[in-house]
């Protein structure tokens, strides 16, 4: 069986996720070096990343529904 080939966007939206995820580890030494700009930059990497994964749809199935 094939496996499914994902965009560009899919793969984009999974490193902002990684990216997301790595900050919000270091969430707590972040806040005291740039103050609530961490809190919205986290939010915003994360909904952008999980934009992008959900977006791609993958190859479409030629299999009737």
């Amino acid at each position: 069986m094939n496996e499914p080939n994902h965009g560009s966007s899919f793969w984009l939206g999974n490193v902002l996720l990684g990216v997301s995820l790595v900050m919000l580890i270091f969430l707590g030494s972040l806040w005291e070096a740039i103050g609530a700009l961490a809190m919205v930059l986290w939010m915003v990497l994360a909904g952008v990343g999980m934009y992008l994964v959900t977006r791609d749809k993958g190859p479409t199935s030629k299999l009737p529904d």
